[in-house]
C-alpha cells in the first residue's frame, strides 16, 4: 500500500499559509456566524420545552456568544458564565473588571459582573456569595423562565441544592449544546479549515524536524508554537509517544529521548484559530524507514479508516455503521481506541460512536454538514509498538469530504 507524500502547497511554508488565512478570514461573515450559532441554541431550547439556559463551559459560551476570556482557567473555575433565554436579553456575566472585552459583540445585550461563590475566590464568604447568585437566578426566573426550569451545563453541588430549595429545577444543558453544535454553517467550515491549515503546518514541521536524540516533549512543542503564532488557542491533550510507549495508547509526551527506527505517534487535539478544533493523528518513524512489523500496523490502521469512512454518508444510522464497521482482529481488540468516530467542531463533539462491545450512541444518524473524525489505533496485545491515525471529514452530498490533507506515509 502506498500513499502520496506530496505536501499541499499551503502546508509547505508558513508565510504562504498566512496569506491564505487572511483571505479566508475576509471570506468569513462573523456576524452571520454568530447569529447562526445563537439561533441554533435557542431552537434546541424550544425543542426541549425550555425557556433558558445558563452556560459556564467556556466552549459553550464561545459557541453561543463568541466571547472569549481565559478559557482554560474558566474550565475549572466558575468565574464566568452567560444567560440565554429564548425570549429576552442575552446576559454575559464577566470575570472581574473584564467587561470591556466583549462590548463589541452585538448579540450580547448586557454585561454584568460575575457573581462567584467558589472557595478559591471567596474563602469563608462563599455561602454569602452563593446566596447572592441564587437571588440573581431567582430574578431571572421571575422574568424569563417562569416555568422554574433551566438548563445549566456545569454547576457544583451546593448551587444545585440551593436552586432546588428555591423550586428551580436544573436540567442538563449538555444535550442542548451538543445538538446545537452538530450541523455546521458555511462560515463555521471556513473557520475549521483555517484551524486544520495551522495544524498541518505544525505536523509538517514535526515530520521535517524529527530526528534521533530529540525528546518527545521537544517534538510536541513544535505543534504548540505553530498554533499560537498563527492565532490558535490551546491544545486539549498532549498525547504523543514513541517506541514501546506507543503500546498501549493514550500516553502523554515525556522527556524520553527518541531513537532511530522507533515509531512516533500523536493526536493533535488542537484548538486553533477562531476556537475550532483540528483533530488528526499521524504516525512517523524516526528516520522515516518503516520495518515490516511497523508497515503491517500502519496498513491495518489505514485500512480501518478507509473502510469505515466509505460507510458514512447522509442518512446512514449510527447502528448501521457500527454493524458494518471494520472488524478489529481479536489480538488487537483489547487495545482498541475508545471510539471509531466522533463529531468535531469547537472541540470533540457528539456523537461518539464506540465499538460494538462498548455501548454508546446508537440512535442517531449521520447528517449532511456534520463534521466528524474517523479514528484508528492498531496495537497488538503484548506487542512492541502501535500506530494511531485519524482523519477529519465533512459529510457532504455524496459521502465524506476529506478536510485533513497532511498525507499519510509511503510504506
Amino acid at each position: 500500500m502506498r500513499f502520496n507524500r506530496k505536501i499541499a502547497p499551503e502546508t509547505q511554508a508558513n508565510h504562504k499559509f498566512i496569506t491564505k488565512k487572511r483571505l479566508r478570514e475576509d471570506e468569513i461573515n462573523f456576524e452571520r456566524l454568530r447569529s447562526y450559532r445563537l439561533d441554533r441554541v435557542k431552537k434546541e431550547l424550544q425543542k426541549n420545552n425550555l425557556e433558558a439556559c445558563i452556560l459556564f463551559d467556556p466552549v459553550n459560551v464561545r459557541y453561543a456568544l463568541d466571547t472569549v476570556n481565559m478559557s482554560v482557567y474558566n474550565m475549572h473555575n466558575l468565574t464566568r458564565y452567560c444567560f440565554i433565554p429564548v425570549d429576552g436579553p442575552t446576559i454575559l456575566y464577566e470575570y472581574f473588571n473584564c467587561e470591556i472585552l466583549s462590548k463589541h459583540l452585538n448579540l450580547i445585550d448586557e454585561i454584568r459582573p460575575a457573581i462567584t461563590w467558589d472557595y478559591f475566590s471567596n474563602g469563608n464568604q462563599s455561602d454569602i456569595q452563593l446566596k447572592k447568585w441564587i437571588n440573581e437566578i431567582k430574578e431571572l426566573s421571575n422574568k424569563y423562565f417562569k416555568s422554574k426550569k433551566v438548563a445549566i451545563d456545569v454547576l457544583n453541588g451546593p448551587a444545585v441544592g440551593e436552586l432546588n430549595n428555591e423550586g428551580i429545577k436544573v436540567v442538563d444543558a449538555k444535550l442542548i449544546l451538543e445538538q446545537a453544535r452538530v450541523i455546521k454553517s458555511p462560515d463555521e467550515l471556513k473557520c475549521m479549515k483555517s484551524a486544520i491549515d495551522v495544524a498541518e503546518i505544525g505536523v509538517a514541521k514535526m515530520r521535517e524536524e524529527l530526528k534521533p536524540g530529540m525528546t518527545e516533549d521537544e517534538l510536541w512543542s513544535i505543534l504548540h508554537k505553530t498554533n499560537i503564532e498563527n492565532g490558535g488557542e490551546w491544545i486539549e491533550c498532549r498525547i504523543l509517544s514513541s517506541g514501546e510507549r506507543t503500546n498501549p495508547w493514550m500516553q502523554e509526551s515525556t522527556n524520553k529521548i527518541m531513537q532511530t527506527g522507533e515509531i512516533v505517534a500523536f493526536d493533535t487535539d488542537m484548538v486553533g484559530p477562531y476556537g475550532y478544533c483540528a483533530d488528526i493523528s499521524r504516525t512517523f518513524v524516526v528516520g522515516h524507514k518503516f520495518n515490516d512489523e511497523q508497515k503491517k500496523l500502519y496498513s491495518m490502521a489505514a485500512e480501518q479508516i478507509n473502510h469505515n469512512s466509505r460507510l458514512i454518508k447522509d442518512g446512514v444510522s449510527f447502528l448501521e455503521f457500527t454493524e458494518k464497521s471494520w472488524i478489529l482482529p481479536e489480538d488487537y481488540y483489547p487495545n482498541r481506541y475508545s471510539v471509531m468516530v466522533h463529531g468535531i467542531g469547537l472541540c470533540d463533539e457528539w456523537p461518539a460512536i464506540r465499538y460494538p462491545t462498548d455501548g454508546g450512541e446508537r440512535g442517531g444518524i449521520f447528517q449532511k454538514n456534520m463534521t466528524i473524525t474517523v479514528e484508528s489505533y492498531i496495537g497488538k496485545v503484548g506487542g512492541k509498538e502501535g500506530v494511531k491515525l485519524e482523519q477529519q471529514y465533512l459529510i457532504g452530498e455524496n459521502g465524506l469530504e476529506l478536510m485533513s490533507h497532511h498525507p499519510l506515509e509511503n510504506i
